[in-house]
């Protein structure tokens, strides 16, 4: 059986705290989790780890996935070298594949037009707002937000980030997906009792 695949995009000076809750348990629900680099070449992220991509993005096919995940970097912001990362979330949602960005993905997808029209969120509106994109109006001042296979959240909101991508992907729902969200993120020891019930079924 083919197992599900989700593309996680790795560059230098990524985010690595942005996207861990995320592909941790993406890969415990069966997902395989494959790093996309601009090459085939290593990257560091900001963290200093050495990462190998699993292939290069020019090589990523929409139909191939399941969705497109897009950390924050520094490189967002001080060059357009990620831009090829914000077109091929275009592909992707061109070809109604979700896309999820967080931080400095955000600005990427502004820059593209991509939050133009789409509820979005992001670290501040201002923060956007530099970009000079055209959906201010769309902002929402919240954790997390997805709009038509569009999920969008700020650098210190990597649980909430997940959970909305677990919500996207039926990974979990309901009162399994509030517990693990409320066990992460407000270290609600109750919730693990659900968790556990959960995964005992």
């Amino acid at each position: 059986m083919t197992r599900k695949r989700v593309h996680l995009a790795v560059y230098d000076t990524y985010a690595d705290w942005e996207t861990g809750h995320a592909t941790a348990y993406l890969a415990r629900a069966g997902y395989e989790v494959r790093t996309v680099g601009p090459s085939a070449e290593p990257v560091r992220s900001i963290g200093g780890l050495r990462v190998q991509p699993d292939l290069a993005l020019d090589a990523v096919r929409p139909q191939d996935s399941s969705l497109l995940i897009l950390p924050g970097a520094d490189l967002w912001d001080t060059s357009d070298d990620l831009a090829p990362f914000a077109r091929t979330a275009r592909a992707f949602l061109d070809a109604e594949v979700p896309v999820a960005a967080i931080c400095g993905a955000t600005a990427g997808l502004a820059r593209e037009g991509l939050l133009d029209d789409r509820a979005h969120t992001s670290a501040v509106s201002f923060y956007l707002a530099a970009t000079g994109y055209g959906g201010g109006e769309r902002y929402v001042d919240t954790d997390a937000v997805g709009d038509r296979g569009l999920i969008t959240a700020g650098p210190t909101e990597p649980v909430a980030f997940a959970r909305e991508i677990f919500r996207l992907l039926g990974v979990y729902e309901g009162e399994v997906l509030d517990a693990w969200y409320r066990l992460f993120h407000d270290s609600d020891a109750q919730a693990y009792a659900v968790l556990e019930k959960a995964a005992a079924r």
